[in-house]
């Protein structure tokens, strides 16, 4: 039985898929797009999401625990100074995975993973959406005012002509 694997090994040791794992996710943040086999996107993308929900709140803990998984200084930086702010409000699924076909000479499926916030194309169209809550609205804040005030008015001015 399969209980407790979840991670896909990738046919590497431990070492090595840690430092392969590590050198993708710095240059997914270094170049917000990156192309690569499905199966590594994928792990990729459990091993990157983790990192960019720590950098939301910078603290030197958080600092500290994300340097210690990529241990590149400019990458941690620059994740924490500009990829955080601009996934801010996003909860979660900071990653996009596109699949592009299979590659030449072995055959293997080829996907890009991509930072969904740093994507222009997919997100020019699409106007920002407003936060909604769950909780609705009470019956006062749904019924417009009354015209009855500018009516009036507006009858009084007639009658003067």
């Amino acid at each position: 039985m399969r209980h407790g694997k979840k991670g896909n090994h990738l046919g590497r040791k431990t070492a090595h898929r840690n430092a392969m794992l590590a050198n993708m996710a710095c240059s997914l943040i270094e170049h917000k797009r990156i192309n690569t086999t499905v199966a590594k996107a994928k792990a990729l993308k459990q091993f990157v999401e983790p990192m960019i929900t720590k950098s939301k709140e910078d603290t030197t803990h958080n600092r500290r625990i994300v340097y210690s998984r990529i241990r590149q200084k400019e990458a941690v930086a620059e994740l924490f100074r500009d990829v955080a702010p601009k996934v801010g409000d996003r909860p979660g699924g900071y990653t996009r995975i596109i699949k592009l076909g299979n590659r030449l000479g072995d055959n293997a499926d080829m996907a890009m993973i991509e930072l969904v916030d740093f994507n222009e194309i997919y997100n020019a169209d699409k106007q920002p959406k407003r936060k909604s809550t769950r909780r609705g609205r009470s019956k006062k804040s749904d019924a417009p005012a009354t015209p009855a005030a500018p009516a009036v008015a507006d009858k009084a001015s007639n009658e003067e002509e």
